[in-house]
């Protein structure tokens, strides 16, 4: 067995989604020497299962005033445009972009009609009515009758915006393995003794552990014997399609309640063939049915928004993913990116996809505020790097099961 080997840096991040990564960007570039740990495969989890979307806080608009979390993602798409455009905080002009527009669909019934006229009056300034052959293809059918509103949000390849976090900082990116029990001690520092090949063991010094893995965060916690903070599981059974279907569509289509009835973004499979992922109050409310009754709803709310469709040779399958949150009275969504400090540990969940650069912020905020400071780049091991995460739906697995 080759003798074990040791790397002394300011902080550790356990956890390679959007998140962890972004903080490890972050962090390096304030001259923090910093690492991340990932246990799978970078991506894996919530954000290969994200829609993409860079949420402006429009769909929690919809009860006709401004909610906090419309509030606290706000500021998020300027952000992200910028660095989109590679002129912002990082480069992530490579990053593929499905479409520059989100769609809100309102139908003929009553309540979708009045969700639109508040969605259109609170945030007027970010949405634009949009008629004929200014409207996504699947509503331009002489059968459409409701109102279609163009939303400034993007929609995101999410795993070309994994490889563009992570390629510019792989080597200080490395691959743990969970099952051969890795021991973490936070006495007088944080040290991590961990294999990634059942060979090599490393071991990791740092000033601070930040913990952005997700629903893998509590198994961590345990691991230090630790019980807060506490999170809580908001799960959700997504639906996807494919087959005869018209044209990529990104749109939430509007109900009575702060979720949109149904929100669609369009992918392509690894045969590169169009897929339709379904979210929105189909996927929340999906939980409480069985896999055939999710199915039978989605094809039966699809059939009824859009009966214009030919969905005769489509397949379908159900993504089932755990949100990740801190816990909330009541099991309410957070309001906002969460963000702890414990004993030379913080702990973090981002809440969406959409918030990450204001949890890596909340981070070196955190950080700063218990004195955990920039000490400048260390030179990195040779260690074992992670995969990249497929996305689901090109998984055939996914389809056969």
């Amino acid at each position: 067995m080759t003798a074990p080997s040791q790397l002394n840096v300011d902080v550790v991040i356990m956890g390679g989604g959007v998140a962890g990564l972004w903080s490890l960007a972050k962090l390096r570039k304030l001259g923090f020497s910093a690492v991340l740990l990932e246990a799978n495969a970078l991506g894996a989890g919530q954000t290969l299962y994200a829609q993409g979307i860079i949420h402006g806080g429009m769909k929690y608009a919809l009860t006709g005033k401004l909610s906090d979390s419309s509030k606290a993602v706000a500021r998020m798409p300027g952000l992200w445009r910028d660095c989109l455009q590679g002129k912002g905080e990082f480069d992530l002009s490579a990053v593929k972009i499905l479409s520059p527009y989100q769609y809100l669909w309102s139908t003929q019934s009553l309540s979708s009609k009045m969700a639109g006229f508040f969605a259109s009056k609170v945030m007027s300034s970010r949405t634009t009515e949009v008629s004929g052959a200014q409207r996504p293809q699947v509503f331009q059918n002489a059968d459409f009758h409701g109102q279609v509103y163009r939303l400034q949000e993007s929609i995101l390849d999410t795993a070309s915006l994994v490889h563009a976090l992570a390629e510019p900082r792989m080597d200080a990116i490395f691959k743990f393995d969970w099952k051969a029990q890795p021991r973490i001690d936070v006495r007088d520092k944080v040290r991590i003794h961990f294999s990634a090949d059942q060979q090599n063991t490393h071991t990791i010094e740092a000033k601070a552990l930040v913990l952005t893995a997700g629903k893998g965060n509590a198994d961590i916690l345990s691991l230090l014997g630790r019980k807060t903070p506490q999170m809580q599981l908001r799960p959700l059974r997504q639906v996807v399609l494919r087959g005869n279907l018209p044209d990529m569509i990104y749109a939430h289509c509007l109900g009575a309640s702060v979720n949109p009835r149904i929100t669609i973004t369009g992918h392509r499979d690894a045969n590169g063939d169009i897929v339709w992922y379904l979210g929105g109050q189909l996927a929340e409310d999906g939980v409480r049915r069985s896999v055939a009754e999710q199915l039978e709803k989605a094809k039966t709310e699809i059939s009824e928004l859009l009966p214009w469709l030919d969905l005769n040779g489509v397949q379908w399958a159900t993504l089932d993913i755990d949100r990740a949150e801190a816990k909330q009275p009541g099991g309410k969504r957070p309001e906002s990116a969460y963000v702890d400090y414990e004993d030379k540990v913080v702990t973090g969940w981002p809440t969406k996809m959409v918030l990450a650069p204001k949890l890596a912020d909340d981070v070196v905020e955190l950080l700063n505020k218990h004195q955990v400071l920039p000490s400048g780049d260390s030179l990195m091991p040779n260690w074992l790097h992670p995969d990249y995460a497929m996305l689901p739906w090109q998984q055939e697995s996914v389809w056969s099961s």
